[in-house]
């Protein structure tokens, strides 16, 4: 014991908190604060991340629980069925069909490509491109502010 106050030998009181001293720097020697990582920064092996080769099959399916294992042989199921599916390749109809005109003043067109809530249909899903859907977007928002499309469900 260092001092009067019963506080190790190091140690001084600042604001209430106990603190190390910053001048000693203990057994780290001169890796600054870095601690015993070394010059790893922040990527020391501490086992949280997967192994480049991945987990051995033994260690890591051991201690899974029955739901675990079995949420795991549902999802391995469900990617066979997916790659034996083939999905046709999304085509923009407006790109198809030159005839086909984006104008807020058709409502019938442009409800093609809103969802049941009043929401725009995104491109993953309606197959148009990134230059008509930004179109569409646009015309849709010009027909809502018309009131020829409504803004949500509840205006259906």
């Amino acid at each position: 014991m260092g001092d009067s106050s019963g506080r190790p030998e190091g140690r001084e009181r600042h604001a209430g908190f106990d603190r190390f001293d910053r001048g000693d720097r203990g057994d780290r020697g001169d890796r600054g604060d870095r601690g015993d990582r070394g010059d790893r920064g922040d990527r020391g092996d501490r086992g949280d991340r997967p192994r480049p080769g991945g987990p051995r099959r033994e260690e890591s399916r051991s201690n899974w629980s029955v739901k675990a294992r079995l949420r795991a042989r549902a999802r391995k199921k469900a990617r066979k069925s997916k790659k034996r599916m083939f999905q046709r390749r999304k085509v923009c109809r407006f790109c198809a069909d030159k005839k086909l005109l984006l104008d807020y003043k058709e409502p019938k067109t442009l409800r093609l490509f809103i969802s049941e809530t009043g929401k725009v249909t995104p491109r993953r899903i309606s197959g148009t491109c990134a230059k008509h859907q930004r179109k569409l977007a646009l015309q849709i928002k010009r027909a809502r502010q018309i009131a020829l499309l409504p803004y949500a469900a509840n205006h259906l």
